[in-house]
């Protein structure tokens, strides 16, 4: 893996000497979202899109009855969007009734500001103005374009100097504008790193919280849940809906990359769990790697300290 992908990393770069956003004309385009998946696009006003490129991937299932497609005013009306403090010092987003995939929205406290990683796929006014008495977002990231969500809406009304994404995932950005595309890894601020993953899409990212010990893991795994909150399995793959599981090279990736991270709490676009740490992560690529490939969810219980690699 390389070093960061620029000469200075965010932590050396004064807001003031930012580029300012060009005038953009794409927003004269209408934003819609899509009724199965929730991906917003721009398209032209007179008429919507003729099909989802999130659906039409091999990761996502096609919609039953053909593409459909809402506008923001639509959005607004359908969700009510609610946020509360998941952990000391990280606020979460989300939207009821649940938007297509249901991501949620990540804020962070930084020393720098705050940072918002994925996002809910609606903010309504009172969420936006809950940003707003908070100073507003500095960065503004996300893993892949499933935790997208309603990023686009935080750019528009919110205007965060940085908007990261990974550099192999930009195909994917057509409603917002990327301002520091990442390569391999990238510090947002002080202790906080975006590190490239790839195996479930190319520019696949996770953000590490050195200080707070926290993962916001995207896609890289997925967190079956108990009752009561906490992880009862753990699994990762190429496509979840499909399941596609990755390659060996992937997973081998995976275990080197996201197993020199520590910590002990994990996030995903859709939930977060107390207690998965490093280790259990690399007991369950362990285990992939030891058995025929899999998406299947694998108990905690099993999961235990990692010992050898299988090729």
């Amino acid at each position: 893996m390389t070093g960061p992908n620029d000469a200075h990393d965010l932590r050396d770069v004064r807001i003031a000497e930012l580029a300012p956003l060009p005038t953009r004309a794409h927003r004269s385009h209408q934003a819609y979202s899509c009724t199965n998946c929730g991906h917003w696009q721009r398209w032209f006003p007179h008429t919507p899109p003729p099909q989802c490129p999130v659906c039409a991937d091999v990761r996502n299932e096609l919609p039953e009855g053909g593409f459909a497609f809402r506008t923001a005013p639509e959005v607004d009306a359908l969700v009510t969007t609610s946020w509360r403090e998941a952990v000391p010092g990280v606020t979460e987003f989300w939207c009821d009734p649940v938007v297509g995939l249901g991501s949620h929205g990540w804020v962070l406290e930084t020393a720098d500001g705050l940072l918002g990683f994925e996002a809910a796929p609606w903010y309504t006014a009172d969420a936006l103005a809950e940003l707003r008495r908070r100073g507003g977002l500095r960065v503004l990231a996300s893993s892949h374009v499933h935790g997208f969500g309603g990023l686009w809406q935080l750019q528009d009304e919110l205007d965060p100097p940085v908007v990261s994404v990974g550099v192999h995932d930009l195909t994917w950005t057509k409603a917002f504008r990327v301002t520091w595309p990442a390569d391999d890894e990238l510090e947002l601020a002080p202790g906080i790193t975006l590190v490239r993953t790839g195996g479930h899409f190319p520019g696949h990212s996770v953000l590490h919280d050195a200080g707070r010990g926290l993962l916001f893991c995207g896609d890289s795994l997925k967190i079956d849940l108990d009752e009561d909150g906490s992880a009862r399995a753990l699994s990762a793959h190429k496509a979840f809906h499909a399941q596609i599981p990755l390659s060996r090279a992937e997973l081998r990736q995976m275990r080197e990359i996201v197993g020199a991270l520590e910590f002990d709490t994990v996030f995903s676009p859709f939930e977060f769990a107390a207690g998965v740490t490093t280790r259990h992560v690399l007991a369950l690529v362990d285990h992939m790697l030891a058995n025929p490939p899999s998406a299947a969810p694998v108990p905690m219980d099993v999961l235990a300290p990692s010992r050898t690699v299988l090729a």
